[in-house]
Order: C-alpha cells, then structure tokens, then sequence
C-alpha cells in the first residue's frame, strides 16, 4: 500500500485552516478531573508510579460501580489525577491498543526530572525508547503505554499546542 503523504499534510493544513481558531474562545472544561485506566495488582501499580515514577499516591476507595472493586488516585502535577481500578473476579484480557482506545498518556515532566526517571527506568529495566531528545515512551507493568514529555505543558517539540 502506497501512502500519499503530500495528500496527508494538504488534508492537514486544511482541518487546521477550518478548526483552529485564530481568537480560541475559553473551554467549558475546568481541567481534566483524572483518567482512568486499569490495573490487575494493585500493589504493583503503587510501586511503579509512586515508587519509580515518583507519583504520590493520594486515595484509595472503593469503585462506586464494582463492589469489590479500588478506585486509586495518583498526583500528576498541575492539579491532575492519574487513577486506576482494579476489577476482582473479572477476568480481564490483557492490555491491547484498539481504534477507539488509549494509545498513550504523556505526562509533562521538568528536564532534571525526566533525566532522573530515565534512569530509573533504565536501573529498573523498564524497556523504553526515546524520541526527539523530549520523550521517553514505555509501559506500564499491565501494558498501558506511557510518555514522559520534558517539554513545558502547551508544547510540544517546538511548536505552542495550547
């Protein structure tokens, strides 16, 4: 299959010239509350984004929806959660990325920060690929891909996104 490439960036400029607005008006969103993603051990998720990731973990309840069931939160910056759920007596397949699901979180993260986290990752033996000098790519112990992006929030690679 041949892929038109010039055909792409011309659709592109064109969605670009139609949706982005030169006056942005405000959103009607506050923030993002917390994503929510799953996990099958509740104490390996702790230690891989408190322990290694350094993402203090800040609740623990009980899912509203799934009795049984923990709905845990961890403290990303900026006001924003990143939480998980575990669904016990669920036999849940493993993590794939489909049309329609999660491909990857990027979390922002200082440039002393993220060389310190690349390290830990590396000591820890968490396969990670790094990409344009700003991102480190990796998963999570259930197979959720993560970025930690050393570019300031409303960047990205050079180029003002908010």
């Amino acid at each position: 299959m041949t892929i038109d490439y010039a055909a792409i960036e011309a659709r592109r400029a064109e969605i670009r010239q139609r949706y982005v607005l030169p006056h942005r008006p405000s959103s009607s969103a506050r923030g993002l509350h917390h994503m929510a993603l799953l996990s099958s051990d509740v104490e390996r998720t702790i230690a891989f984004y408190q322990e290694l990731l350094e993402f203090p973990l800040t609740e623990i309840i009980e899912n509203r929806d799934y009795k049984g069931s923990n709905h845990f939160f961890f403290d990303i910056g900026n006001g924003n959660l990143l939480a998980f759920f575990d669904f016990p007596g669920l036999d849940l397949e493993p993590y794939q990325e489909v049309l329609g699901g999660l491909h990857h979180v990027a979390i922002s993260v200082d440039p002393a920060t993220w060389e310190r986290l690349r390290g830990k990752l590396e000591m820890a033996g968490v396969p990670h690929q790094i990409e344009s000098g700003a991102s480190i790519y990796f998963k999570d112990p259930d197979g959720a891909r993560l970025e930690l992006l050393a570019d300031h929030l409303g960047e990205m690679y050079g180029s003002h996104v908010l």
